[in-house]
């Protein structure tokens, strides 16, 4: 018997026939338990749903899981450090005041984070083409650009690539 298998937040998973034909987001909230990732709009227009796909953005909304096999996925809960501690992009967004519902921020975070491991010094321009998928209720998008302006240091900085 063949398994599939995908990588997520690091760990290998294997995917059972059964999780093959849902939704990348309903399997990663109500098999992984990984509620970060938002069901927003359920039609991959409002971006609270992305999470990165070989760190490449992807709606997980219209996505089925089974274009997961053998791809390492990487969730909000996957970005953060050992023991919960929050990676700088993330406190780049709280420091910035980019944060009020906290609604959109996971699919925010993940946009950036893969912006920025191809362009460690994107340009304010560039930020917002990138986020242009993601919509915001709250904050207005001064804020979230700062932000990413922000945790670009950190990886210009450490050169990070995940």
């Amino acid at each position: 018997m063949s398994y599939n298998y995908t990588t997520l937040n690091g760990k290998k998973i294997r995917l059972k026939k059964s999780d093959l034909q849902l939704s990348l987001l309903t399997w990663l909230r109500e098999e992984r338990d990984l509620t970060g990732v938002k069901n927003g709009c359920g039609i991959g227009v409002c971006g609270a749903c992305t999470v990165l796909l070989d760190q490449k953005p992807v709606r997980s909304c219209i996505l089925k899981a089974e274009k997961i096999i053998d791809k390492e996925v990487l969730t909000i809960e996957g970005l953060s450090g050992k023991e919960g501690k929050l990676h700088p992009l993330q406190q780049s967004f709280i420091d910035a005041g980019a944060i009020q519902c906290g609604f959109c921020t996971p699919g925010m975070v993940l946009t950036a984070h893969a912006l920025l491991l191809q362009n460690p010094s994107p340009t304010r321009e560039e930020i917002r083409k990138a986020l242009a998928g993601n919509l915001c209720r709250c904050t207005g998008y001064q804020q979230i650009i700062d932000a990413v302006e922000m945790g670009s240091r950190y990886y210009r900085k450490k050169g990070e690539r995940k």
